[in-house]
């Protein structure tokens, strides 16, 4: 077999991604379910969540509708892959270039076309910053002082996955019908 069956139904190859098969719904149920930090956190903090935060930084920053849905969707293919610890990631070089793939054509589908080199810039500069405010707030330690430059208000406590998951599906439409005007 080469495919998942999705939240929704449809039989997804993630190694061969087709847009028509990336459906909202899916992507928010199953980050909804997804761990941050691989379990190692205080309490269970969804990647859905950190995902709404990024997005809703990106807001409080003033950038614009774009960089904000990127930021929604920048985990968006750990809801097809799974998620996978940085250091761990960064041994394989097979699954870096299928989660490259596959983001591409979940931004396309959603963005039009992946964000550019200065958009990308700041939904890593986003997302760092938010790795560092939820390693002050769930983890036992701080990794830099990086959580200081996030101005949006974050609720780390734990949320019904279902409730994440319908906030994050309402956001990607509100945002992706403000990038289709």
């Amino acid at each position: 077999m080469s495919y998942i069956t999705t939240y929704g139904g449809i039989h997804f190859d993630p190694l061969a991604p087709r847009p028509e098969q990336i459906l909202a719904e899916d992507i928010a149920h199953a980050l909804s379910l997804i761990c941050r930090g691989n379990g190692h956190v205080r309490r269970f903090y969804s990647v859905a969540q950190h995902s709404l935060a990024c997005s809703y930084e990106a807001e409080a920053r003033g950038l614009s509708a774009r960089v904000r849905l990127a930021c929604l969707l920048h985990d968006a293919a750990e809801a097809y892959l799974s998620d996978v610890t940085r250091p761990v990631k960064t041994l394989m070089p097979q699954l870096r270039a299928a989660e490259d793939r596959l983001l591409d054509v979940i931004w396309r589908k959603f963005l039009d076309e992946a964000p550019d080199e200065s958009e990308q810039a700041l939904v890593f500069e986003i997302d760092d910053d938010m790795l560092s405010y939820e390693f002050h707030v769930l983890m036992p330690e701080d990794i830099s002082d990086r959580w200081r430059k996030i101005r949006c208000a974050v609720d780390t406590r734990w949320e019904e996955p279902a409730r994440a998951a319908a906030r994050f599906e309402k956001r990607l439409r509100e945002l992706w019908a403000m990038i289709l005007e």
